[in-house]
């Protein structure tokens, strides 16, 4: 899985290579596995809009800033805007994406179409019989989470694949049972695991803490030896620690995943069963088909397979070709580089501004009139005396006039850097 920057706007979904995307002003975060956060830590500046779990467990992980972290509602439209004074909008909604805990799809509605993109995700019939996609809007753009996208391979529901487990752990009454899994994922899994045998779910002290977070049955501890089930990294699975575990006592490994496994598993008591969190070849079909979407854009890139689909995409709609970009949309994207050399300047080149004087941010002014009348007073609470040349400025296009005196000079130096371009206050 790949991050995405949504084409013709401002915006980026996960992080994978983050730093590649030049001009994403707006992130989105669809779940916290580790190929989703590759670029993500602890002195991240962005806001990051995401899930409630996801919230939480972004900064239990990677301590994000909190006010950073801006947790939105699922199943509900959030207006988001494009442009520094909200002329340009956008909605986003989050999806239950059935992938893991905070897992979410996004459904983005502007000036550029509808586009949903899936992230990771377990397609289920639910998800089509509820809001917001029961309305069967149109879908210009389907950003599709291909990873299972092989119609030669045949996955069970994760119920089946559940009951095949509590088969095998029923088949082994004597045993201890091993279960690797990644950090984050297949906890309903384990939580069923415990109820069906009535034992704990031995686990890492690191993973009880990211457990508790996410508000499941009382069915974990990290006390070693208190329960038949203990989970450890999917990596811990090896062959020489099958054989330790086994000179202690009888143990066999289960392995939840559709992944493809070395041969040696069968020989040393471990039993890969394919439980998957991604969606089956058969289940993209009938999610793509009742969809329709204008076009797909495959998240796996090294496995171009839209070609799949290609039967299911509505002929009677255009996909979006070459949107234009609203100005106002422009300026706010390029102005990312930009604002970002400038917060590296050394602080002795920035100007002050006292700490106790407010600047709203966003739109604050319904008329240019008004907005005038706000600068003058600003300018006049700062003691700047070249008011109606800094006005001057602020109505010119963003390219700044050569100054024509040495007075203006020094004045343009130390104020234009706090006027806004646009008649509007910013932090």
């Amino acid at each position: 899985m790949c991050g995405v920057m949504i084409t013709n706007t401002p915006i980026a979904v996960d992080f994978w290579t983050t730093r590649k995307i030049k001009y994403a002003r707006l992130f989105f975060l669809s779940h916290m596995h580790s190929d989703h956060t590759a670029g993500l830590t602890s002195t991240w500046k962005q806001p990051i809009y995401c899930s409630e779990v996801t919230g939480r467990i972004l900064h239990h992980k990677l301590q994000v800033n909190t006010n950073l972290i801006r947790p939105l509602e699922l199943n509900v439209g959030h207006k988001i805007n494009l442009d520094e004074l909200g002329v340009n909008t956008m909605t986003v909604t989050l999806i239950d994406a059935n992938h893991c805990p905070g897992s979410v799809m996004f459904l983005f509605e502007g000036y550029f179409g509808t586009i949903l993109y899936t992230g990771d995700f377990r397609y289920s019939p639910q998800m089509l019989k509820e809001p917001p996609l029961n309305n069967r809007k149109t879908i210009d753009v389907l950003y599709l989470d291909n990873t299972n996208c092989n119609a030669s391979q045949i996955l069970p529901s994760r119920q089946q694949a559940t009951e095949q487990i509590k088969d095998i752990i029923s088949n082994h009454p004597k045993y201890d049972i091993v279960v690797g899994l990644y950090t984050i994922g297949k906890e309903t899994l384990m939580v069923e695991l415990a109820i069906e045998f009535e034992t704990w779910i031995v686990v890492s002290p690191e993973r009880l803490k990211l457990l508790i977070l996410l508000d499941l049955k009382y069915v974990f501890t990290q006390e070693e030896g208190a329960g038949r089930i203990c989970v450890v990294k999917h990596s811990d699975i090896t062959r020489e620690n099958m054989n330790t575990w086994n000179q202690i006592h009888p143990t066999i490994a289960i392995l939840p995943t559709s992944r493809p496994e070395g041969t040696w598993h069968k020989k040393n008591n471990v039993y890969v069963i394919p439980y998957s969190d991604h969606s089956s070849y058969q289940e993209l079909t009938e999610f793509v088909d009742i969809l329709r979407p204008s076009s797909i854009e495959p998240l796996v890139k090294n496995e171009l397979r839209a070609v799949y689909f290609s039967d299911y995409v509505n002929p009677l709609n255009k996909p979006l070709l070459n949107v234009k970009i609203p100005i106002m949309v422009r300026r706010f994207m390029n102005c990312s580089e930009g604002c970002e050399r400038y917060s590296s300047r050394k602080a002795a080149r920035l100007p002050k501004v006292r700490s106790t004087h407010h600047i709203p941010k966003g739109v604050v002014f319904e008329s240019s009139e008004e907005n005038t009348q706000n600068l003058e007073d600003f300018f006049k609470r700062e003691g700047n005396v070249c008011v109606n040349e800094h006005l001057q400025l602020t109505r010119m296009s963003p390219k700044r006039p050569k100054p024509c005196h040495k007075k203006k000079k020094d004045c343009f130096k130390k104020c234009y850097s706090i006027i806004p371009k646009y008649n509007y206050h910013t932090v």
